[in-house]
């Protein structure tokens, strides 16, 4: 669940230390040896999962100019932060210029990496955010701009697009939070209609006196209190769409004279003596069954028959429990930028924690723990201890990982994701950096260890244990004679 960035360069002692440099952060690291290597991850299955590439310039198959030219075709807003040995004005010039967002200089502390990182995430992040509600205040947000990996939900996004090709009448059904106005913008922002006005009413929140004059307008003078002439909401989406939420619970009268609405394309203002014609676009929503409310006579039969054209029915989010880290994912990216925190993901156990959950208040719900859990993390990874609710509806101790030494979390086993693994899992193979009475082992001590485990792994092949510890055989045998280790204990030391 944290996020991945994508180190490329040539040098594999540079691409472990920056790999170990960033991994300490939260954020796993997947890497490339290559400008080649690396456009096909970015293109492949896991390119969605890259929130950002630090690059090296200077490299043998394709310089990292090359690679930002080609990037910036396929994936133009992926950050780059260009590291190159080869400093200066025209490098750095160059550099921006073919799209990087950052420059930095060789060697550059793990510090400057980090916030170098930190910044143009967060800047993403907020860029991305204010795309999104530019694009909501024009009525054109489209399915690409909302978040869902799952089946279910991409049935969905199929059935909207193929509904704003035409003004059909669509009714959208689920549960409250599931997301029933965002597809109902998405499908106004897909149509023709887009950039027109999108007019939202809750019929459910209405005051009953003022239903008709809210839905159809009033003409001055036509009631106590009516010191003005007032478009109603039919009037105000002319052109565009009318969205009515909560569309069971409507005043049976009202029923009657929206049905009429609907079936002439004209509206009869309070105080009018003339109906007023109007081009509306008109999607419903609901989280009852609207079938029986109409066999309880709670809402009229021919009323449902023509809101109920084309339905879409948006499952919880229980049921597509694969949308929970993807939406996990985009709110912390979003609240930490927004509330300027070092928050980079979530930890293995907080994201199982999260999936297993039923969320009752389906996607409003994750999105308000999220933000609350951003707020109070200290960290830079969301923890168990984070979700105290959820965790105790769930029956889990809300313990934080966040209690062990950072050399703790320095020293853990790396797997090929980038992520650590936990210690049962690396067994046997696990250091400690830590005693039996919780203090700090000495450098002398755990250096020892793994050279041991390390001779162990391989077998005693001190050739391959030299080059797997990124040190020369010469250094190796220094090593054991000063710590005092030697090569026959049991091992067969084979070059």
């Amino acid at each position: 669940m944290a996020q991945t960035i994508l180190v490329v360069d040539d040098d594999p002692v540079q691409r472990r230390l920056l790999e170990t440099a960033i991994t300490r952060t939260g954020m796993s690291v997947v890497t490339a040896p290559g400008g080649g290597p690396a456009l096909d991850l970015v293109k492949g299955p896991r390119g969605e999962q890259i929130a950002l590439m630090l690059l090296d310039l200077l490299m043998p198959d394709m310089d990292g100019l090359e690679v930002l030219a080609k990037l910036r075709v396929s994936h133009p807003d992926l950050p780059v932060i260009v590291l190159t040995a080869k400093g200066g004005i025209d490098s750095a010039v160059e550099a921006m210029r073919a799209g990087a967002n950052d420059f930095l200089v060789k060697p550059a502390s793990p510090e400057r990496i980090t916030v170098s990182i930190r910044n143009q995430l967060k800047i993403g992040a907020l860029s991305g955010e204010v795309t999104r509600l530019k694009k909501k205040t024009d009525n054109r947000l489209t399915f690409e701009d909302l978040v869902a990996k799952s089946g279910a939900m991409r049935q969905v996004f199929r059935l909207g697009d193929r509904a704003a090709k035409s003004d059909i009448p669509i009714l959208i059904e689920g549960e409250s939070g599931v997301g029933k106005e965002l597809i109902a913008r998405a499908i106004q922002g897909s149509s023709e209609r887009s950039g027109k006005p999108f007019v939202t009413v809750n019929c459910g929140a209405i005051p009953e006196n003022l239903i008709e004059s809210i839905l159809f307008g009033h003409e001055k003078g036509s009631f106590t209190g009516a010191t003005d002439k007032h478009l109603g909401k039919f009037q105000e989406a002319d052109g565009g769409t009318l969205f009515l939420d909560e569309i069971g619970e409507l005043r049976l009268d009202m029923q009657v004279k929206l049905l009429r609405a609907l079936q002439e394309g004209e509206v009869d203002p309070v105080g009018s003596k003339r109906p007023v014609k109007v081009d509306v676009r008109i999607i419903s929503a609901t989280n009852r069954d609207l079938a029986d409310l109409t066999r309880e006579g709670q809402f009229r039969e021919d009323l449902y028959y023509r809101l109920n054209v084309f339905p879409i029915v948006i499952p919880p989010l229980r049921d597509r429990g694969e949308d929970v880290p993807a939406l996990a994912r985009h709110f912390i990216e979003r609240f930490a930028a927004e509330e300027h925190k070092a928050v980079a993901g979530l930890t293995p156990e907080a994201a199982d924690l999260l999936e297993r959950f039923d969320w009752p208040g389906n996607v409003r719900q994750l999105e308000n723990t999220i933000f609350r859990a951003v707020v109070l993390c200290d960290g830079s990874l969301l923890d168990v201890c984070d979700f105290p609710q959820i965790a105790a509806a769930m029956g889990v101790e809300a313990k934080s990982r966040r209690a062990m030494p950072d050399m703790m979390a320095a020293t853990a086993p790396v797997a090929n994701s980038g992520r650590p693994v936990s210690h049962a899992l690396a067994s046997p193979y696990a250091l400690s950096a830590v005693d039996a009475t919780g203090h700090m082992r000495k450098l002398e001590d755990v250096e020892s260890e793994m050279i041991r485990l390390a001779i162990s792994r391989y077998d005693g092949h001190m050739s391959e244990v030299a080059r797997r510890l990124g040190i020369g055989r010469s250094t190796l045998y220094r090593k054991l004679k000063e710590l005092g280790l030697e090569p026959d204990e049991g091992l067969a030391a084979t070059g």
